[in-house]
């Protein structure tokens, strides 16, 4: 049965809400050092996750040995000592327990299990790597530790997190983060398994709420078909009407402008003055390498609202992406394709609007 429920993830900033330097200092310290445990925690339990599964396809190994991924307690062909997920939060209890706090370790246990399950298939088949985590992953938590409370100017909002206390930086929010956090805080949405990411020295809270998916009409014999190319990056057909969304001179001429602007400075960086260090000197490169991204997601998110915007008004059911799997083989033989058309980024962000939505999306 199709849930009717949708989680939504939303980055927010967030910062210590302490005056004492000495004790944001100390705060400071123990999140980085929480962050180096799940680093290595999570890639230890990703690698235990892996043999037990391949234990069983060890060609090498005698015939007459049966290898069982069970409690040998509840089967008798079972290996284990106990079941298959609490074999690894044993393995994260040894190395982190009075380290890590437990509630961190469970939610780490979880989210690696769940992940490793979705990706078997194919670590199976050999058509995808095994995860591996770098030192910057976010530290996961259970959402029943977000402790939320409105600040005095009632603009911001403060929240408690392991006896932590932050304080929230929204800005001017031109999106819908201030609404989600004051229904969150009066209980209107659940808030769901969450985390934090230190960046740069910049702290982000990955807030997850289960909200209820928007109730349309719909009706699924009412079929969107929708093609996407460079030259247009979304051209919808329903019925008698056709729509195009965007267009070469918006999106790729001015991705490629930025692009070029970039190589200018990178060309130009070999003749900087000495000094400062290879930081100071790449800085503004790396400012046009994140506008083009920042220049790209917006443009995506643009897009695919504008589809689902006309599917949710036409009242279509199924938005059918035309020959869509073809485009995607022709674009790999295509280095300019490949480097400029981003169509694996507006298919996800299609299919997650689509969601919200309860548009079935099918990919042809």
């Amino acid at each position: 049965m199709e849930k009717d429920t949708i989680i939504l993830t939303r980055k927010i900033q967030i910062y210590l809400d302490c005056e004492d330097k000495e004790q944001r200092s100390e705060y400071y310290k123990k999140l980085f050092e929480w962050q180096d445990m799940v680093y290595r925690g999570s890639n230890m339990v990703l690698t235990h996750q892996y043999i037990q599964e391949q234990i069983k396809d060890l060609i090498y190994l005698r015939d007459d040995i049966k290898v069982k991924l069970a409690d040998f307690k509840k089967d008798p062909d079972g290996i284990f000592t106990s079941s298959k997920m609490n074999t690894t939060y044993r393995i994260l209890s040894l190395y982190f327990k009075g380290k890590l706090p437990s509630n961190i370790i469970s939610a780490m246990n979880m989210t690696l299990n769940r992940l490793f399950s979705a990706e078997r298939s194919a670590y199976w088949k050999g058509e995808k790597s095994l995860r591996n985590y770098k030192k910057d992953m976010p530290i996961p938590f259970s959402g029943d530790q977000v402790k939320l409370n409105n600040d005095e100017k009632g603009r911001e909002f403060k929240l408690t997190l392991f006896k932590m206390p932050f304080r929230t930086y929204l800005g001017k929010d031109r999106s819908d983060k201030r609404v989600l956090l004051q229904r969150a805080l009066v209980g209107q949405i659940k808030i769901c398994t969450s985390s934090i990411k230190i960046v740069k020295g910049k702290i982000f809270l990955l807030l997850a709420l289960e909200l209820p998916k928007q109730q349309h009409e719909l009706k699924e014999h009412i079929i969107a078909e929708a093609s996407l190319s460079v030259e247009h990056p979304i051209t919808i057909s329903i019925d008698k009407d056709s729509y195009q969304i965007g267009n070469k001179e918006e999106f790729l001429y001015r991705r490629m402008a930025i692009q070029a602007a970039r190589h200018r400075i990178q060309k130009a960086a070999a003749f900087n003055k000495g000094g400062h260090g290879r930081k100071k000197k790449l800085k503004s490169l790396e400012h046009f390498s994140e506008k083009e991204k920042r220049y790209v997601d917006s443009r995506l998110h643009l897009y695919s609202r504008r589809l689902i915007d006309i599917c949710v008004k036409s009242e279509a059911g199924t938005l059918l992406l035309v020959n869509q799997t073809n485009k995607e083989e022709v674009a790999k033989e295509d280095e300019f394709l490949l480097r400029n058309w981003s169509y694996y980024g507006l298919i996800e962000k299609i299919k997650y609007k689509a969601s919200m939505a309860g548009i079935n999306v099918i990919v042809e």
